[in-house]
């Protein structure tokens, strides 16, 4: 239905950015949502407790937060762009879905989308992948990587 209306010329594909440009040019008067606490779609409590909250997802997201210095001047020196790649790749917020233990209700969501036994193997893999990653930044010659991970 979207494509037959498309091609009618009813509608057209704009980014974010057209949309204020559109709305600031039309002068509409405009509602105001009112969003203090950030939500989702995923899970009945409709937060992100299933991203955030229990302590390997803690741990995790302290880590590779941690880390951004070190990889971002790595990231400078010749063929160091992987280390961005793979840094960036590291805060997709699937991996910390994965480590979610609260399950309950949502269990079978979790564990028909996750490719891990358990949100523990999940934390644990995430984890070595940031370990070499910093271990191959140690052995190009960054400064600054005496940086240990969480246990």
């Amino acid at each position: 239905m979207l494509f037959r209306s498309l091609e009618k010329g009813i509608g057209k594909f704009v980014t974010p950015t057209e949309v204020v440009k559109q709305v600031r040019k039309s002068k509409a008067k405009l509602n105001v949502v009112d969003a203090p606490q950030p939500f989702s779609w995923a899970d009945v409590e409709r937060d992100l407790s299933a991203w955030r909250g229990n302590p390997i997802q803690d741990a995790s997201l302290r880590d590779i937060y941690s880390i951004e210095q070190i990889v971002r001047k790595m990231s400078r020196k010749k063929g160091g762009a992987e280390f961005l790649e793979t840094w960036r790749r590291l805060q997709t917020s699937d991996h910390f879905y994965y480590m979610c233990t609260k399950y309950f209700a949502d269990g079978d969501v979790h564990k028909y989308f996750n490719p891990y036994e358990s949100p523990y193997d999940a934390h644990i893999i995430y984890m070595n992948v940031m370990a070499d990653m910093l271990m191959r930044c140690r052995e190009s010659k960054c400064d600054a990587t005496e940086r240990t991970l969480s246990p």
